[in-house]
């Protein structure tokens, strides 16, 4: 069974920095493409960042230049380390990943910026 495991949420302030990260099991992680989405209050959970098997990235508009999506086929966790924060950025975030044609998804961590 796919298991997913998002840690490192916390309250950050404006500006401050957070690297997420989450642990998989049950998946052969070097083979797969790896997802960051998040969901804010009031809002639709939306893609924020992914890495595919190659370690070519992708941002959104929001994050881009801000955070960084990385991946350590050996500790078979990916980061998501969360730069220059805004209070915007307050949000569930979650890792996510497609297994024999479904998606999977681990239970999320809060992060909230605030002062």
């Amino acid at each position: 069974q796919v298991r997913l495991a998002e840690s490192g949420g916390s309250l950050v302030q404006p500006g401050g920095s957070l690297r997420p990260s989450c642990i998989a099991s049950g998946i052969n992680f070097r083979l797969h493409t790896w997802n960051w989405y998040r969901h804010a209050p009031g809002t639709d959970r939306d893609f924020a960042a992914t890495i595919d098997s190659s370690g070519h990235k992708n941002y959104s508009d929001s994050v881009k230049g801000r955070f960084i999506v990385s991946r350590d086929n050996v500790r078979n966790t990916l980061y998501l380390q969360a730069n220059s924060l805004k209070p915007e950025d307050t949000a569930v975030y979650y890792c996510q990943t497609k297994y024999r044609g479904r998606e999977v998804w681990g239970r999320g961590i809060r992060v909230t910026v605030s002062s």
